[in-house]
């Protein structure tokens, strides 16, 4: 299968959404398949506001159609409703082909949050945008639920996978130079330093011990500033955020909109139990397995968590297989009827055509481990 990835979300970003998006594109070549990802670094783009890590793609229609056109897919995907994502809509629906889509982020709370935008109002576009897709993929049962009281159709739940060999328990890890020194337990937070994660509510926890952040974002100097005794490491490679989840005591998800939380299954996959809202992320990620602890009260939950023991934790994260993630994703994928396909030309030819376009990538991902936080 040749499929085309359409994602505002790519490296060299940050986030959750890129993780997950990267492991899948990996794992599908893996299986054989040939993943042409289009992102924004293939065309002009400028700074999210208020986020300026994150690029825009700049009127990308025109060129989105023929980086599509002349990949040739059998299938399209589109993980985001920014830019390319509704450019790829817009090409498909003119030229009469299926696509799938996916529903990783809740806007619409953030925006409520952030900007008091009305929730009726942001759900109104992003109904919009995914009700000509073939099969909308939510990440949870919790998400599917939630959508369709708020009118959206053809969802499929496609839960996500932890890649259990790179997040590992590893008992020496407690003395990782990071967090060795530091006074236990070690309470840690993975992710962006962003006001839609609420992060102040862990730095202002009171617990004992010490407090470690991995990630940058927008709110990261302020919060430096009025947080001095957190030990602040910034974006790490993947195998060393391995072994600073391993390291650490308590995991703490402080998010309250999220729609799955990547980072929880990390920490898990590592042994470190997790304390969290009882909200829609944790509840689906987390559920009854006694991995963690969920409380309206974080404090509680804290302390809660710290009593649960590490192998209970790492069991609950191997049920979440990066080879069935995968295969789930592939069996929602709409293929084009063969009318649509259009014959290929010899694997030379078709790789100077490819290359003969401007921006077009076809995705080869090394087993290089990029950062990568929530």
């Amino acid at each position: 299968m040749k499929l085309v990835l359409v994602t505002d979300a790519w490296l060299p970003q940050v986030n959750g959404v890129v993780s997950t998006l990267v492991e899948l594109v990996r794992q599908l070549q893996a299986r054989g398949d040939e993943v042409v990802v289009i992102q924004p670094g293939q065309f002009r783009t400028r700074p999210c506001p208020g986020h300026p890590g994150i690029a825009l793609a700049l009127f990308p229609g025109r060129q989105l159609a023929r980086m599509v056109d002349a990949a040739n897919p059998d299938a399209i995907h589109i993980a985001t409703e920014g830019p390319l994502g509704w450019a790829a809509r817009s090409h498909c629906l003119r030229r009469g082909l299926p696509f799938t889509t996916t529903f990783h982020t809740r806007f619409p709370e953030i925006l409520q949050t952030m900007l008091r935008v009305p929730l009726s109002w942001s759900y109104a576009l992003l109904r919009r945008f995914h009700r000509p897709s073939s099969g909308v993929m939510v990440p949870t049962r919790g998400v599917l639920d939630l959508l369709e009281q708020r009118g959206f159709g053809n969802l499929r739940e496609w839960t996500h996978g932890v890649d259990t060999r790179l997040f590992a328990l590893a008992p020496e890890a407690t003395e990782f130079p990071p967090l060795g020194h530091l006074a236990r337990p070690v309470s840690l937070y993975v992710g962006r330093v962003a006001a839609e994660k609420n992060i102040e509510a862990f730095l202002a926890l009171d617990v004992p011990g010490s407090k470690v952040v991995c990630g940058v974002g927008p709110l990261k100097t302020a919060l430096q500033e009025r947080y001095p005794n957190v030990h602040w490491l910034g974006v790490l490679p993947r195998q060393e955020l391995a072994q600073v989840y391993a390291a650490a005591d308590v995991f703490v998800f402080p998010c309250r909109n999220e729609t799955f939380g990547q980072v929880m299954l990390e920490a898990m996959a590592c042994g470190v139990p997790v304390a969290a809202y009882p909200v829609h992320g944790p509840l689906q990620v987390l559920g009854d397995a006694g991995a963690g602890a969920m409380r309206e009260d974080l404090r509680e939950a804290w302390f809660d968590a710290l009593k649960v023991k590490r192998h209970a934790a790492r069991a609950h994260a191997q049920q979440f297989s990066w080879g069935r993630a995968t295969t789930l994703f592939a069996s929602f994928l709409v293929l084009f009827p063969p009318r649509q396909r259009k014959p290929r030309p010899s694997p030379l030819n078709a790789a100077a055509a490819v290359r003969s376009l401007p921006g077009i990538e076809v995705a080869r991902l090394s087993h290089k481990r990029h950062p990568a936080v929530e």
